[in-house]
């Protein structure tokens, strides 16, 4: 199986690689040097797939290789990271680790996590502006259409910050009304396939996708989001029994159901990849590899 997966994982290490320089180099752009930028650097250089980045490269690269989407991606980083951070916090998760070191308020502290987890999520909208007015200055075939782009970046992003999605999974996450497997698959479209979402719509728009096509690369985003989190939860549902932990699938279904419910989101992504021309050797392999757990 990890065979399977070689060629994914040396393409997402090499892209960590680059990524990692490419937030060290925008660090300035979060503000002037200060314990609260130091805290957001802290929090978004301590490790990290750097998996949703990667999404947004990989689709922007299928649609139009070169495309000018470094901006782009370092927005789902700055969003993904934000809500790690509020994760974290006593009052939601508690969590006193993230990624082998200390969770960002034990750190700093909570009034400083806080404010960093808005300072983040501002910076991406701000990354999301200034890669369409990249487009504009490069004069990319794009650039006529850098507005609309924008517009239509930060409409989906707004979307799937708030209660229709980041936002509202937390919530529910915390505060389930009831266990059945319309909850946790509203919990996961939420919390785990929002953010998926924005890295394939930001990756298709500022790589100059159709921006009509823009719903069936949702719908791409939504099966590859549901599988890729039932793959974790298979793989996880042993440690969550263990630890109390109930918004599991596998747990909720079964695991038979849920390997069957897996394979059935990878089928509808590979057609919708096929449906869109992007079905590239690497979005193909992320199958392969969201499957490692199953």
């Amino acid at each position: 199986m990890q065979k399977n997966n070689s060629k994914i994982d040396d393409s997402l290490s090499q892209y960590r690689v680059k990524f990692e320089k490419l937030l060290n180099d925008n660090l300035s752009n979060l503000g002037d040097k200060s314990t609260l930028r130091d805290a957001c650097a802290y929090a978004l250089l301590n490790g990290g797939k750097r998996f949703r980045p990667f999404l947004v490269h990989l689709v922007a690269n299928a649609v139009r290789p070169g495309a000018l989407i470094s901006q782009a991606s370092i927005a789902v980083e700055y969003f993904h990271t934000a809500s790690l951070i509020a994760d974290d916090l006593p009052c939601m998760d508690d969590d006193d680790l993230r990624r082998d070191v200390p969770s960002l308020h034990k750190a700093f502290n909570e009034s400083t996590a806080l404010l960093a987890s808005y300072a983040l999520i501002a910076s991406g909208y701000g990354a999301l502006a200034k890669n369409a007015r990249q487009l504009v200055q490069e004069d990319t075939p794009y650039a006529q259409h850098a507005d609309a782009i924008c517009t239509l970046a930060i409409e989906n992003v707004s979307y799937n910050t708030g209660l229709w999605g980041a936002t509202g999974g937390q919530y529910l996450d915390i505060f389930p009304p009831d266990l059945t497997f319309a909850t946790i698959k509203d919990v996961i479209y939420k919390k785990t396939v929002s953010l998926f979402e924005i890295s394939f719509v930001l990756g298709w728009l500022y790589a100059g996708g159709n921006m009509r096509l823009v719903e069936d690369v949702k719908k791409a985003a939504a099966n590859f989001g549901m599988a890729f989190q039932i793959a974790d939860d298979i793989g996880d549902q042993e440690q969550d029994q263990i630890n109390g932990r109930k918004i599991n699938v596998a747990t909720i279904i079964g695991q038979k159901q849920a390997v069957e419910l897996f394979h059935e989101e990878m089928n509808s992504y590979k057609k919708h990849l096929s449906l869109l021309g992007i079905a590239t050797p690497e979005l193909l392999g992320l199958a392969d590899a969201a499957s490692f757990h199953i």
